[in-house]
């Protein structure tokens, strides 16, 4: 093989394309950020630091990503642009030197019913190529074996115009792998229509019982009084059979009610489309509480839990089905894949090879492919985001995460380390936002933001090595060598929580007594068994209040205020110093400015060009009517008050004119969980993912139970609000109450009463207790993975 020969000699200079080795921002102002200007090194691995809320998503996601995003969008045509969606220019002034971004974020992934890990990466469309080639018998092409696509025959005639126009007859069939029975979701529903109805009253005296049905409804409950089928003035338990039939499973059909066009349809199918087709987890608290009570979910009998046909589940590869093989542990699939000796699909097999051995690379080889989406941790969601990522020969690319050590283990972090250096070492830069000490460590240069949170942070304290932020007077220099200290003496526990042959997921029959009125916490590897213990096993009812690492969803409407029902009393006391209706101070009801429709802000909506949003020029963005300004409590407005941050409001109404004990005491399980600097009238999606873990927790605590349940509540949290974190759990436990944590943060290990460690590893290797004792005894034994780290942590 020969090589071309150089002619000429090089210039001494530096070439005019390598003077490009750094990211320049200048005057970034997005969300709480102060001007700041910095100078990012390409081809090495930075990572942002600071307390949570101190601007560094701001920074890295929603300054340097973005625009990387939207300059790669207008590179395509109008007509491509009209169908991506349409960032505006990030506030700053200069934005230099950015290459391509991919933003790996720990946003869930999609919760739809139908969605699952192979879905949700390559590995599902690989697998069924595979088994449409060598599954025998065979039954169809890749289509017939998915359960996203449901079978179809049609025959009749068409019209072609093509010159004089033909009516031509035509059949058309698709073989699809869809359950019928489930409809591809694995589980079929069994609706109490005793949680639906009152069938005592009539329509007409407000039978329905659904949260949001309201008597005066248009699109719901009137159109079954005034539909013409029904009787209104009847109770429902003296409706004919017809009546019945018509009442809950009517086809869907048009009806008008006062002139207007609706559809009328049977109940049943009208609350499998408006609840069941969504996921349970993405509900609002109490209708995801009413679908629990009303609707029993059980595995499909006609499927047995897998969404595929029949025919699809008969063509097998050496004895394996496509469901046997999505229903195996990645890791295992991955040793039958290479197994397979087909030359006809080499190309096929080297791929799915490759995309399983990432899986297992990546620590998450105990997962199934037909895991739903919607289960995993956000965490594992992430990590499952990098797969494809993984030996891409891409280079001069940055790689953007998210706090990627979040549910790891201290023993996984060492890998993620290694993967985020193999990326950098491959010419890339690497740009980390992360709180964990390990993760700084390996950092090639550090960026500090702060020095507090919300408006008080949004500015760059330190920039430089990792020495000289050890060395420098920044909290995140001053916490990183932070190590908590075992307790000397731990709580006894004042009672026992039993749970006997805990098998959900890969649990293994586990027997444990949790033990109540201390402070617990359940530790092991990812995939160990944690969560399902925890949320899975405990029996329901038993007084428990559970935050689990759900995602928050609200639009640019929802605030703190909305979120946790602090405006309720807030706009009730506005009305009784004032005299008028408390809908009077809802800037989404009566109170809204006309203009903006209470939104404070005109949106432009430019098609494929970036919309654009001014302040409202009628009520300066202060989204409610001049008249209602007007109002005065203790001597502020309700825009002046929803301005204010939480620590002022909790001030403010304390006591006085403005005293509201009710919106005291939220306000102080605000302060209490760290959020002191929010602002109430900050719209949710402005909140970085610590931020809104915690707002959950707040709102959570007002609950009445006597255990609570805490998934990882150090997700997000800078160093030094870690040991507030602490307080907040003791204060729980001293107020009596039995506080059940899921953790890996050594920190929360070292201060808990009691430890319960699965293990010993992830999936079909875990699933056992593999310790139970306190932080001390755990530490003395090194007897597990978790001791060993503990002891190293603590400086045993």
């Amino acid at each position: 093989m020969s090589k071309a020969t150089r002619t000429g000699t090089q210039s001494p200079g530096q070439h005019a394309a390598d003077s490009h080795d750094l990211i320049r921002v200048h005057g970034a102002r997005e969300n709480n950020l102060k001007d700041v200007s910095i100078e990012i090194p390409k081809r090495r691995l930075t990572v942002f630091t600071g307390v949570s809320g101190s601007g560094k998503s701001s920074l890295v996601f929603d300054t340097i990503a973005a625009e990387s995003q939207r300059l790669i969008n207008e590179t395509y045509s109008a007509f491509v642009q009209g169908f991506m969606p349409t960032p505006a220019r990030p506030e700053a002034d200069v934005l230099d030197g950015l290459t391509t971004v991919i933003s790996v974020d720990q946003q869930r992934m999609g919760g739809d019913p139908r969605s699952t890990v192979g879905t949700a990466t390559d590995a599902n469309a690989m697998l069924r190529i595979l088994f449409s080639r060598l599954g025998e018998p065979h039954i169809g092409p890749p289509s017939a074996y998915s359960f996203n696509t449901a079978s179809v025959r049609a025959s009749g005639a068409i019209t072609v115009e093509r010159g004089a126009k033909k009516a031509v007859k035509a059949t058309f069939s698709r073989t699809g792998g869809m359950c019928t029975g489930c409809e591809g979701r694995g589980t079929v529903s069994d609706i109490d229509l005793t949680q639906l109805y009152d069938d005592s009253k009539s329509l007409a005296e407000g039978a329905f019982t659904i949260p949001g049905w309201k008597s005066d409804s248009f699109f719901t409950v009137r159109v079954y009084a005034e539909s013409g089928l029904l009787d209104p003035h009847k109770p429902i338990r003296k409706f004919t059979k017809k009546e019945m039939q018509d009442f809950l499973y009517h086809e869907p059909t048009k009806v008008k009610v006062e002139g207007v066009n609706l559809t009328y349809e049977g109940l049943i199918p009208k609350i499998q489309k408006s609840f069941l087709s969504k996921d349970k987890e993405a509900m609002q608290p109490h209708i995801r509480a009413f679908v629990e009570r009303a609707v029993t979910f059980t595995t499909c009998p006609d499927c047995d839990g897998t969404r595929l046909s029949e025919g699809a589940r008969s063509s097998k590869i050496n004895k394996v089905s496509i469901a046997d093989a999505c229903a195996m542990e990645i890791r295992d699939l991955a040793v039958w894949v290479r197994d397979l000796d087909e030359p006809s699909v080499t190309p096929l097999l080297t791929a799915l090879q490759h995309t399983l051995d990432s899986f297992v690379e990546i620590g998450l080889g105990y997962l199934s492919l037909d895991r739903p989406s919607g289960t995993l941790s956000g965490g594992e969601a992430q990590r499952v985001k990098m797969i494809r990522h993984l030996g891409s020969s891409l280079t001069d690319v940055t790689y953007v995460f998210d706090e990627p050590t979040t549910g790891l283990h201290p023993h996984d972090i060492q890998r993620m380390n290694d993967l985020l250096l193999r990326l950098r070492d491959k010419g890339n830069t690497v740009l980390v936002v992360e709180h964990k000490p390990e993760v700084i460590a390996i950092a090639d240069h550090v960026v500090d933001l702060g020095p507090g949170a919300g408006t008080a942070g949004g500015t760059v304290c330190f920039e430089g090595t990792v020495e000289g932020l050890r060395a420098g007077d920044t909290i995140t220099g001053r916490h990183l060598d932070d190590r908590a200290t075992l307790k000397e003496n731990v709580r006894k526990p004042t009672g026992r929580l039993p749970v006997r042959g805990a098998t959900a997921h890969n649990l293994q029959g586990v027997d444990v007594d949790i033990p109540l009125g201390v402070l617990a916490v359940v530790t092991g590897v990812a995939g160990s068994g944690k969560s399902s213990l925890v949320h899975g096993s405990i029996p329901a009812g038993a007084g428990v209040v559970s935050v689990d690492q759900g995602a928050i969803r609200g639009s640019r409407r929802s605030n703190p205020a909305t979120y946790t029902g602090l405006l309720d009393p807030i706009r009730k006391a506005f009305a009784k110093a004032n005299g008028v209706k408390p809908a009077l101070f809802s800037a989404n009801s009566e109170g809204a400015c006309p203009t903006c429709n209470g939104a404070g802000v005109i949106y432009t909506d430019l098609a494929m060009m970036a919309g654009v949003a001014t302040t409202c020029e009628d009520c300066e963005g202060k989204r409610y009517q001049p008249s209602v300004l007007e109002y005065h409590l203790g001597g502020r407005d309700i825009s002046e008050v929803l301005a204010m941050s939480v620590t002022e409001a909790g001030e403010f109404f304390a006591d006085g004119e403005a005293a509201t004990p009710a919106a005291h005491r939220i306000l102080t399980r605000l302060a209490d969980v760290g959020l002191g600097y929010l602002s109430l009238g900050q719209p949710l999606t402005t909140l970085s993912g610590g931020e809104r873990q915690r707002l959950k927790l707040a709102t959570h605590m007002a609950e009445k139970g006597g255990v609570y349940v805490l998934d990882e509540p150090t997700a997000g949290l800078h160093l030094a609000d870690v040991g507030q974190l602490l307080g907040l759990l003791d204060r729980l436990v001293d107020s009596g109450k039995s506080v059940i944590v899921v953790e890996h943060h050594q920190a929360v290990m070292a201060h808990a009463d009691w430890i319960i460690d699965l293990g010993p590893g992830a999936g079909h290797d875990g699933g056992r207790i593999v310790f139970e004792g306190t932080p001390a005894d755990l530490v003395a034994a090194r007897s597990t993975l978790t001791g060993e780290h503990l002891a190293a942590y603590v400086g045993a």
